[in-house]
């Protein structure tokens, strides 16, 4: 027979759970994380609820083949080809801004720049690769628009200066 392996030496035994703080915890990370699972949970259910609503009013048919949205008009339309078109557009421009512009910094970035550029470059197109999105087309529209409508004659001014009786 063969001999026995060396006992193993009792692990260091935790801590008791005995402060307020330890009981606590738990219950509050549980209750934090039901909290968001109802959150998700209401949401979808509102959803489901008002898409329902919707499409029995409008009908699938309505929704899929119907080339118009104008949920505000008298003549109400719920097509969605609209939403989708624009969508796949600006996807496309972005495409052809983005891919090239960040295609051909990685390029510089990794075999053209100098140590002292990339070290500056690097952190920085990492911190504006941070800001979401959404926060780019604030600043596009609240900077960017005007300063361009000032610049190129002719161009649409802003539907925040137009009176709401024209839209209606």
């Amino acid at each position: 027979m063969s001999a026995a392996p060396p006992p193993i030496p009792p692990a260091a035994t935790p801590r008791a759970a005995t402060s307020l703080a330890d009981r606590i915890a738990p219950k509050i990370l549980f209750l934090c994380a039901l909290v968001s699972v109802l959150a998700t949970a209401g949401i979808v259910a509102v959803l489901a609820i008002e898409s329902a609503a919707l499409f029995s009013s409008i009908g699938l048919s309505g929704f899929f083949l119907d080339t118009q949205w104008t949920p505000l008009f008298a003549d109400k339309h719920y097509g969605i080809w609209p939403l989708a078109a624009g969508t796949l557009l600006t996807t496309a421009i972005a495409l052809a801004v983005a891919l090239p512009l960040g295609l051909f910094a990685a390029i510089y970035l990794s075999e053209i720049a100098s140590k002292r550029a990339r070290r500056v470059l690097k952190p920085t197109l990492e911190v504006l690769a941070g800001i979401p999105t959404v926060v780019y087309g604030y600043f596009a529209l609240t900077v960017i628009t005007p300063a361009l409508q000032r610049v190129v004659p002719g161009s649409p001014r802003s539907t925040r200066s137009r009176p709401a009786s024209r839209w209606a």
